[in-house]
């Protein structure tokens, strides 16, 4: 016994017969359910068992849904953890921030930037003195000058009294106070520190803090910085 159409309810004859969709239609009577658009199976879209063409066929729409607490909770997760929202609070925190003394620490870490400058190096002890006129430079060296001609008439006096041989400069006194020796072999670290070995004279010394200090060593005429447990006084 023949089946009926799906679409117009008559008798479908194995001629004509289209399966689809779980049911048995005419292949006249296979058409869009909106537009009544005939169809094949290669271009209808099934939708609840009845064909509809690419055009009508009906597609999801998005629900909305109340706004419970879980999801409120995990709105303001995301919210807390994009980086939008932190870098606003980052700068707001960084508005209220207030400068506190500073440390051990900081200032060593400011002291070495100084040494490291031209300023600072300008501001150095043996640039202060040449600042201060206590750096005797030598003096530049005199122009040569041609003998004067001698007079006739003054051939006949007497000749002038011998040169005296002027007497050295008394060294410098040594320079008064305590001595620096290095106790340990050390190699700088950077540019503004001094290596040194053991035995080696400090002189120059300027404490900056409890763990450096700066001195010139007497072997090798380099001043910088030094650590200050590397060297005792005598």
């Amino acid at each position: 016994m023949n089946p009926p159409c799906a679409k117009c309810k008559k008798t479908v004859y194995p001629v004509e017969k289209l399966n689809c969709l779980d049911k048995v239609w005419h292949k006249g009577c296979f058409r869009c359910e909106s537009c009544n658009l005939l169809l094949s199976m290669k271009t209808y879209k099934g939708y609840n068992k009845l064909p509809y063409c690419n055009t009508h066929y009906p597609t999801t729409k998005f629900t909305a849904v109340a706004n419970t607490p879980e999801n409120q909770r995990l709105a303001q997760q995301t919210k807390n953890q994009s980086e939008l929202v932190y870098r606003k609070d980052k700068e707001s925190a960084l508005r209220d921030f207030t400068q506190v003394a500073d440390g051990v620490s900081t200032k060593q870490a400011a002291r070495q930037q100084n040494l490291a400058s031209n300023l600072g190096y300008q501001t150095a002890p043996h640039q202060q003195e040449r600042a201060s006129g206590g750096y005797n430079e030598p003096p530049p060296p005199a122009a040569f000058q041609p003998p004067a001609m001698v007079a006739p008439q003054m051939a006949h006096q007497p000749a002038p009294p011998p040169m005296v041989a002027k007497q050295p400069a008394p060294p410098p006194a040594a320079p008064s106070g305590p001595r620096f020796y290095a106790v340990y072999d050390y190699a700088a670290a950077d540019d503004d520190e001094i290596s040194f070995n053991e035995g080696d004279e400090i002189t120059e010394i300027t404490v900056i803090d409890d763990g450096w200090m700066e001195g010139r060593v007497k072997r090798t005429g380099q001043y910088g910085m030094l650590p200050s447990n590397y060297v005792e006084k005598r």
